[in-house]
């Protein structure tokens, strides 16, 4: 894996002197608001309180699940990959990381489990942007230097295949749910 950061090192450093500046403090809330994957628990929470949309904050919660399972208690402690930072001679992060451990991003990939849930239980004009927001997260990642570019493909592509698993979960529960009740009647 570190092989990779030499040319990834040069993509962050790009990013810091080419990219930072004025939006930085915007950048790094918008990155804080995925920790613990805080920013997609409360919009889970948010669609469960509705009738129309507890299937897809169900969704959006079994993904959040997923993703933690494979992220963080799975794939991160196997590679534990160091931090950019601590690679990187005058790479600066923006916001301070407590885990040591880079691959995958778990922002990106809980972003993604999310929006890939909702992308599936929701109409397409609320499906979209939720895309776009995990698209943002991911690339805010990059941006506050904590991440290397292949923490956040893997992340992201991590998150949309358990994105996916839950729309099928769903679908198989509401399934066996369904001819149970035909047994039934």
């Amino acid at each position: 894996m570190e092989a990779f950061g030499l040319w990834e090192g040069t993509v962050l450093l790009w990013i810091q002197e080419n990219l930072r500046g004025f939006l930085d403090p915007l950048v790094s809330f918008y990155t804080r608001l995925g920790d613990s994957g805080l920013v997609w628990i409360l919009l889970c929470l948010a669609l469960l309180l509705h009738p129309k949309t507890r299937k897809a904050g169900v969704a959006g919660a079994v993904g959040l699940v997923l993703s933690l399972l494979c992220t963080n208690i799975l794939i991160k402690p196997l590679v534990a990959r160091t931090r950019p930072w601590l690679l990187l001679e005058g790479l600066v992060p923006l916001v301070v990381e407590r885990d040591p451990n880079s691959f995958p991003s778990g922002h990106s990939s809980a972003a993604f489990a999310c929006a890939m849930a909702l992308w599936g239980t929701l109409p397409k004009k609320w499906g979209r942007p939720a895309l776009v927001c995990a698209g943002l997260m991911a690339l805010s990642r990059l941006y506050v230097g904590v991440h290397f570019p292949s923490d956040v493909l893997c992340g992201t592509l991590v998150g949309i295949f358990c994105g996916w698993c839950a729309c099928k979960l769903l679908k198989l529960w509401e399934e066996k749910k369904r001819l149970q009740k035909g047994c039934f009647h």
